[in-house]
């Protein structure tokens, strides 16, 4: 496999030259500075590209060329930004960047709670609190209809929760759930927030899975022709919330994408973190199923709780059996590689580490701090190496 980091740009907190301290040999990143629907010049993009290689590293994946809420509701420009989007295709795969990470969840990205969930051993691990989402849904934000999304006893203890919090408090999840992302250059207000929900109010899981497939079906033919790979990446969390459609976050979701779009350059990307929020998610076996057409994996770790929260783990703690799949993956790699395909390698990241050591006070991007990444990295370096020697025999 192939190690990575993901890289936010010459603004990152997080240099190319830490990046490669901690092994990585490829980047992940993007042209963040244009993610609304325009085409990538390929000025720009071997500008990056070189950014990337001055620093002895490889530019691996690209995540990602966004997908506007226009193409996802097929409404305004979107026949335009369909258009840009396949020159963008074309643009990085003739630059030589083949892998090409997107998602298709409507309004928001990862979604959480508390940035600073405070850890027993002192660090910070990112965290999504069942109660207070609820309590801003139902009380904040004010969502209409907001009520049928939850039970009598969660509305009673958002409720709760509401009064327990100070307005600072309440400020704060607000910033955390809608007016912050590390690559999205604008934020929403309260107002415009509604606003956005209210349009996907009409549109319902089957329409906007239907967006989906004919948004693939016209990408995927070009990355084709370029020899590209698209991997979409899975809502997170992998269940609803602010009532808005989700169309990735099952195996069922997936499996419905692969019989739609059958083309291997039709692919996935396979996050154990935000698949693992949804305990209906066997993650070693979503691994195994769709092994052939997952071409970028990034690898964290969940703990789930009774009420339905959860937080960032270590990345070999939490619910999911990392060790069980990486090793799928490596038996994947080895049947590409026994099979001549060209894509043998399949690159990984390790992602969100916590925040931790030195990191803590500095200037960091929530989720992508150094010391929390690199632990993680480090750690998975050595579970594929320990796979990888038990199949050759040095160890038994």
């Amino acid at each position: 496999m192939i190690e990575t980091w993901r890289w936010f740009g010459p603004d990152d907190p997080v240099s190319l030259q830490k990046a490669r301290q901690a092994g990585a040999t490829g980047i992940v990143t993007a042209l963040h500075h244009m993610n609304q629907g325009q085409v990538w010049p390929v000025d720009e993009i071997e500008k990056r590209k070189a950014e990337v290689e001055a620093a002895g590293l490889t530019w691996s994946v690209v995540e990602s060329i966004g997908v506007g809420e226009e193409i996802k509701t097929r409404t305004g420009t979107y026949r335009e930004k369909i258009d840009n989007y396949k020159q963008s295709i074309r643009n990085v795969a003739r630059s030589g960047i083949k892998t090409i990470c997107y998602n298709f969840m409507v309004i928001t990205d990862w979604s959480r709670t508390n940035l600073m969930f405070k850890l027993p051993n002192g660090g910070f691990a990112l965290r999504y609190d069942k109660v207070d989402f609820a309590a801003y849904d139902l009380f904040v934000l004010k969502r209409r209809g907001a009520e049928t999304s939850y039970s009598a006893a969660e509305v009673a203890a958002a409720k709760a929760r509401l009064g327990a919090r100070s307005p600072d408090e309440l400020a704060e999840l607000e910033r955390n759930l809608i007016d912050w992302l590390p690559a999205r250059d604008f934020a929403y207000t309260r107002d415009s927030f509604r606003d956005m929900l209210e349009l996907y109010s009409e549109i319902g899981t089957e329409n906007l899975r239907a967006n989906l497939i004919e948004f693939l079906r016209e990408i995927t033919p070009v990355a084709e022709e370029e020899g590209a790979r698209l991997c979409i990446h899975a809502d997170d969390p992998s269940f609803p919330i602010f009532g808005l459609p989700r169309v990735m976050s099952t195996a069922d979701d997936v499996r419905a994408m692969f019989k739609a779009v059958p083309q291997e350059a039709c692919g996935l990307t396979l996050c154990t973190g935000s698949f693992g929020s949804n305990l209906g998610n066997d993650l070693v076996a979503m691994a195994r199923e769709f092994a052939p057409r997952i071409h970028f994996v990034h690898l964290r770790n969940v703990t789930h709780e009774p009420d339905g929260s959860f937080y960032e783990a270590d990345h070999l703690g939490g619910d999911t059996d990392l060790i069980a799949v990486a090793a799928a993956i490596l038996s994947e790699e080895e049947r590409r590689r026994s099979s001549g395909r060209a894509d043998m390698e399949i690159p990984f990241r390790p992602d969100h580490g916590h925040l931790m050591g030195d990191d803590i006070g500095q200037k960091s991007n929530p989720g992508y701090s150094f010391v929390g990444r690199l632990k993680g990295l480090a750690e998975l370096r050595g579970v594929l190496k320990t796979i990888e020697a038990f199949r050759a025999g040095r160890v038994s």
